[in-house]
């Protein structure tokens, strides 16, 4: 049975560093929940505290309704995925994938049973009898996934699990661990550095900074609606540009872009503001125009289903505008003349403390 998740108010320290800082998060039962940050953020100290490995200076875990701060970690019913694997080198495949089964006394009919179906399902079954050495790093990770989660625990906690794999095969292993996730239907909390990982597999994403969580949202809304420049700029590609709120009228803003003066844009805003901005676009986000921001073409690079230019605007800033190709037909090759502009209802808009005011 999967449980939800409560932290309330969570602190860690060590010595005079404080590693996290009054964390709060809710993940519901059965969701895919990731902990996104660069090195250094805290998240995996948070993952860590959760599973019972380390200590609590502050604040409140629970797992349902049950507080679990002092409940040592073998006793809190929870699986683990690490970025090393950490699967037994001189068993076989099926003992490591038991070893959990046998630790609980289970019949060993049942442990028979149920290593087979989850050998089955991360499609290994065949392996069963060699040792790790004889396995490839996927097949290694296959079987570390089957150990964590044949236990039938109430909560799976993964530790950049794919890590150590090659580009090609991360991609195939995050497909796998989404569609296992999905169907045993385990609350899981994933620790990752890699924003297109976390956009590919979470229901939900907190995005960390510094031991402090900087926005907590569904893939969409953390790419499309980042709260502050830092997510923005962490989460994908964005170009980020000075300008000026001049006033606020009806919940919407006038917006002078620098390089595009005489040609107010206007954009829906949280609240009144005046002063100094920052405008926040994906490269998707931008377009050629006839009128817009005037720049130089300084690079173009031909990406199959979309060509990405550099643009220097005359301002001397350099920004990134994605085009797909199944849109146009011209390409704009290096030193061409050309005019940037953005659809208002897209771009993210942040006041001078970075505070978000589109809305």
């Amino acid at each position: 049975m999967s449980n939800e998740v409560i932290i309330q108010n969570a602190v860690k320290r060590y010595g005079d560093f404080t590693a996290l800082s009054d964390v709060s998060l809710k993940i519901a039962k059965g969701e895919f929940f990731t902990l996104l940050g660069p090195s250094g953020c805290g998240k995996t100290t948070l993952l860590r505290m959760i599973a019972g490995f380390n200590s609590i200076e502050g604040g409140d875990f629970f797992f349902g309704d049950k507080r679990i701060n002092d409940v040592p970690a073998h006793k809190r019913d929870i699986g683990m995925v690490f970025q090393n694997y950490a699967i037994f080198p001189h068993m076989t495949v099926e003992e490591n994938v038991a070893y959990g089964l046998k630790a609980r006394k289970t019949p060993r009919a049942e442990i028979d049973k149920r290593v087979k179906e989850a050998l089955e399902l991360v499609q290994i079954l065949p392996l069963a009898k060699r040792k790790p050495s004889e396995l490839s790093g996927g097949q290694q990770q296959r079987v570390a996934l089957a150990r964590a989660f044949v236990i039938e625990p109430s909560v799976l906690l993964m530790d950049e699990p794919l890590s150590n794999l090659d580009a090609k095969l991360r991609v195939q292993m995050r497909s796998i661990i989404k569609k296992l996730q999905r169907r045993l239907g385990i609350t899981t909390i994933y620790v990752t550095h890699d924003q297109e990982e976390a956009l590919a597999i979470s229901d939900r994403i907190a995005v960390m900074k510094e031991g402090h969580v900087m926005q907590i949202g569904t893939p969409r809304d953390i790419y499309a609606k980042p709260a502050n420049p830092f997510v923005a700029g962490f989460i994908g590609v964005s170009n980020f540009l000075p300008c000026q709120v001049e006033k606020v009228k009806d919940g919407r803003a006038m917006v002078n872009v620098s390089g595009m003066e005489g040609q107010k844009v206007k954009i829906d805003v949280n609240r009144d503001y005046a002063g100094k901005a920052t405008l926040s676009a994906r490269p998707e986000q931008l377009f050629f125009a006839k009128e817009g921001m005037p720049g130089v073409v300084t690079f173009t690079t031909f990406l199959g289903d979309f060509i990405e230019y550099e643009v220097q605007l005359e301002s001397g800033q350099s920004i990134t505008i994605n085009e797909y190709t199944k849109d146009t037909t011209e390409v704009h090759e290096a030193g061409e003349k050309v005019h940037i502009h953005f659809d208002p209802t897209r771009v993210s808009l942040f006041d001078e403390n970075g505070e978000v005011l589109s809305r």
